[in-house]
């Protein structure tokens, strides 16, 4: 089950300027439980804006640079590369940016998506629009504001029909 995992706003912002637009913490302790053990897929920007290799995870990154090499990750040249690579993962897991997003979306399952309760005009990444003829909410959890978190986001399960 290849299962796409995202953070996107009202508008299907994911980021700016090669970064997040929001700071939740609750999402990304989520995003570590949900992916670790499995394959993460990213391009190279996203892999580049992470501090370092996402841990107890296979980091598999897509460029078109062949000579791309970075300690901690697997790097290929396509998305159904880097599928090949997570083969024998029973749910690896497409992480971004919103290039890989849209490659990703015909391969996917699942999407286990962050809806953030806002808009950002300075957005300048976004994730893919897709068909709730395709899709179906499977599950959804809302969180509200709180001291960590300034906006408030629902947890959403989408699933192929």
């Amino acid at each position: 089950m290849i299962t796409m995992i995202a953070a996107a706003a009202e508008n299907n912002e994911l980021g700016a300027q090669n970064g997040m637009i929001w700071h939740l913490p609750d999402d990304f302790k989520r995003f570590k439980k949900l992916t670790s053990g499995h394959h993460v897929i990213m391009g190279r920007k996203t892999f580049e804006s992470l501090d370092k290799p996402l841990p107890n995870r296979t980091n598999v990154v897509i460029t078109r640079d062949k000579d791309y090499e970075k300690l901690g990750a697997v790097s290929v040249q396509s998305l159904e590369a880097a599928l090949e690579i997570a083969q024998n993962d029973v749910q690896p897991f497409i992480i971004g940016g919103g290039e890989i997003y849209k490659m990703g979306l015909p391969f996917a399952d699942k999407i286990e998506l962050t809806r953030v309760h806002g808009t950002f005009a300075n957005a300048d990444t976004f994730f893919p629009e897709f068909s709730t003829d395709e899709w179906k909410l499977e599950s959804e959890t809302r969180h509200e504001i709180d001291e960590k978190h300034k906006y408030a986001f629902t947890y959403q399960t989408w699933v192929r029909r």
